[in-house]
């Protein structure tokens, strides 16, 4: 399976929500229009519009309601990726500069709001949008917090896996959930499906993150960010967590952590240290067990092209390798 392989089985759906998305971003203001036509060109991988569709024709059928939601939810992970991008001051994502080091940060914040406003607006056109806009409301407040307790640990070097599985249900699950539940809840699902919903899109996007965690440790630069930044950031993730759980080091890597500012090279020590204690291999487990989560939920719908496609990519966490 390939991403192409789902646009296309989505078909006219899919362009629909495509040109949701260009309607909703257009502007008389022509540095809104420019770098906006630049973040489209460079779009990620957009699984969260996926999730939707798809979710939504595994509990019924793909509507209006459908793409709209597909489309607000894609707004809204691309105005906090603008943010983040500010918070984290970084310079790169997905090899090209961010809008940040390209216009400053006040005007990448601003951009930042320009999306979220819009997604907004698309959410409210929705027939059933009372059904759904507390859903947007919690995630919007989930990825603040998320973002919030991110910056406090990493002065304190203290995350633990209850922290460290907070944040990034905050800062990326949450969003997949509510990708997954607004396109159930567009389709009239009933309870049991919009509950499944809702596992299958959490299991999913906590194993998202949990591979991007590793890939920072293992993968080959070609992420959505330099390989090796989290520990520049002083962020503790899953692998090294599951690396000093046990370790005598524990307390001396943690301080080296939150030094890491006056000695950059730390990293590779610390890098180093991940590999001699196996862990890669252990947040791979952890991660196997949120792709199996997220199967068991899937077989909860009634089987279809759409849940194929769902578990497909629940699957490919496992594999992917960027």
């Amino acid at each position: 399976m390939s991403r192409e392989d789902v646009q296309t089985f989505l078909g006219e759906d899919w362009a629909a929500v495509q040109t949701i998305i260009a309607d909703a971003l257009r502007s008389d203001i022509g540095l809104l229009n420019i770098v906006n036509s630049e973040i489209l060109a460079h779009g990620g991988k957009m699984l969260r519009p996926m999730v939707t569709l798809l979710m939504a024709g595994a509990c019924g059928s793909i509507n209006r309601d459908s793409r709209l939601f597909a489309a607000a939810s894609e707004l809204l992970h691309n105005a906090t990726l603008l943010h983040d991008d500010v918070a984290d001051e970084s310079d790169t994502r997905r090899g090209m500069p961010t809008m940040r080091s390209r216009l400053g940060p006040s005007r990448a914040v601003l951009l930042g709001d320009f999306w979220l406003a819009k997604s907004v607006d698309i959410i409210l056109q929705a027939n059933s949008a009372d059904s759904v806009k507390s859903i947007f409301s919690k995630t919007l407040s989930d990825l603040a917090e998320g973002e919030m307790l991110q910056l406090e640990k990493s002065g304190t070097a203290d995350t633990s896996e209850a922290d460290y599985l907070r944040i990034i249900h905050c800062k990326t699950a949450s969003l997949f959930e509510t990708a997954g539940l607004s396109g159930a809840i567009s389709a009239g699902a009933p309870p049991s499906y919009v509950e499944a919903a809702r596992a299958y899109s959490c299991a999913l996007g906590t194993a998202f993150q949990i591979k991007d965690d590793i890939l920072d440790y293992t993968g080959d630069g070609e992420l959505g960010k330099p390989v090796g930044i989290d520990l520049l950031e002083k962020k503790i993730t899953l692998p090294l967590l599951c690396a000093m759980n046990g370790s005598p080091r524990e307390a001396e890597i943690r301080k080296m952590v939150v030094a890491i500012d006056a000695h950059p090279e730390y990293c590779e020590e610390i890098r180093k240290f991940v590999a001699e204690r196996a862990g890669v291999a252990a947040a791979e487990a952890v991660l196997e067990d949120y792709v199996q989560k997220a199967l068991k939920a899937v077989e909860s719908l009634p089987p279809s092209r759409y849940t194929d496609y769902l578990a497909e990519i629940a699957r490919f966490n496992s594999v992917r390798t960027k």
